[in-house]
């Protein structure tokens, strides 16, 4: 797989193109919501399916000629409505952020109010930023996690919920390394007379193998991303019960998107397919392994773990005892080769701009063939570096440990720039 042709035609857009894939194969990728797609995933999106205009679901489509991608995307939605045991899934969302927005739009009217986690204990931006549409469109009351043991604090949740009587609750979040009890939110639901909505896309992998609790058994509406722990394209889907299919997917089309992106959903089939086999299971267990061994070794080293652990592909650091902001963190790791972001902890007294954090995750070095043994290493590499006082020669002899591990674990080798 090369790009040649391209170099000839575009060769600035080839060189952008070189140079990011040249700094993923070298860098150590610890961004828990990026991951890297196999090249099936790849070759799929890049195909001529992105030339046909389908606007509308498979068999009620706007335009002709649509019956091969007809087939494309009921092999998505088939296999999504397998692999999460779902009544019903819709695969067009092009994002995470988007399959929310449809969610929203089908059962809320304008200013009714959701019950979502506070952004600055991990909830996500499209569950109630003030700068986002859910901020803008709806009356948002933010639930939180306990101060001490720093996990969700479900009679919060439920006090919350019998103040303000939400039409929708949200579960779910983007920074929160424990796993949510789906049962108690269900519950709490009941309770006031709401919805459920779980938006699981960061632990959809762990779902899809059994190793965190599938919301489809308890949520009238899950939403999730592909590109994380699925390992999948960039995109959404929308999983859902059967009685609400229509408004879900007329929320989605006309309301909020026009044509689908065709060849993505065709890759979007071949990662649920790649999350069917049994080897997919074994690969999640590692991102655990390895997210619970950088959680042990950066406590033993002397750095504060948020919630004191991981259940999950991440885990947030709290750097306030070394001196270092999460934002200075960032910027000096990446010198060394090393990608992570900066990220609020609980009640963080720095903005969202610096934060006193930062967030770890494990996919991408987990796709990668990266094991304990060398998060160990990287653990130790990581602490000496925020520690280092930027000292030149650390940092250098720090790279070459980075560089010297990388070696080990090519990345695209039959990618050709």
């Amino acid at each position: 797989m090369n790009f040649d042709y391209l170099k000839e035609k575009d060769p600035q857009v080839y060189e952008a193109i070189k140079k990011e894939i040249l700094r993923q194969r070298r860098s150590l990728e610890l961004i828990a919501s990026e991951n890297f797609t196999s090249l099936a995933v790849i070759r799929t999106q890049g195909s001529p399916l992105t030339n046909k205009y389908a606007e509308g679901y498979p068999g009620a489509r706007w335009y002709g000629g649509c019956k091969f991608v007809d087939e494309a995307e009921d092999l998505a939605r088939a296999r999504a409505q397998e692999l999460f045991s779902a009544e019903h899934a819709n695969v067009q969302p092009h994002s995470g952020t988007q399959a929310n927005m449809a969610v929203m739009f089908s059962m809320l009217e304008v200013s009714d109010t959701v019950l979502a986690m506070d952004l600055a204990c991990g909830g996500h931006l499209s569950h109630g930023h003030p700068l986002n549409f859910s901020g803008k469109f709806y009356n948002i009351v933010a639930y939180g996690v306990d101060k001490e043991k720093e996990v969700i604090d479900y009679e919060q949740v439920r006090s919350l919920a019998r103040e303000h009587r939400p039409r929708l609750i949200i579960a779910g979040a983007s920074a929160y390394p424990r796993i949510i009890d789906f049962k108690k939110f269900r519950k709490i639901c009941d309770e006031v007379g709401a919805f459920l909505l779980v938006d699981m896309a960061h632990f959809a992998g762990l779902v899809a193998s059994g190793l965190y609790p599938n919301p489809c058994v308890y949520a009238e509406f899950v939403t999730a991303t592909t590109h994380k722990t699925l390992r999948g394209p960039r995109g959404g889907f929308i999983l859902t019960k059967k009685e609400f299919a229509k408004q879900i997917d007329t929320s989605l089309f006309p309301g909020i998107q026009g044509g689908p992106l065709m060849h993505t959903i065709a890759a979007k089939a071949v990662a649920f397919k790649e999350a069917q086999d049994p080897e997919f299971k074994e690969y999640q267990k590692r991102i655990i392994a390895n997210a619970r061994k950088f959680s042990e070794e950066f406590a033993e080293l002397g750095l504060r773990i948020v919630s004191g652990g991981t259940d999950t592909h991440l885990l947030l650091v709290d750097l306030r005892n070394i001196g270092i902001t999460g934002k200075k963190a960032c910027d000096i790791l990446e010198e060394i080769d090393i990608t992570v972001n900066k990220n609020l902890i609980p009640y963080d007294p720095k903005s969202a701009a610096v934060t006193s954090g930062i967030r770890v995750g494990t996919p991408a070095v987990t796709t990668r063939g990266i094991g304990l043994k060398e998060v160990e290493d990287i653990s130790r590499i990581i602490y000496e570096c925020l520690t280092c006082n930027e000292n030149k020669e650390t940092l250098k002899s720090l790279r070459s440990k980075v560089s010297r591990i990388i070696d080990r674990f090519p990345l695209y080798p039959e990618i050709e720039i």
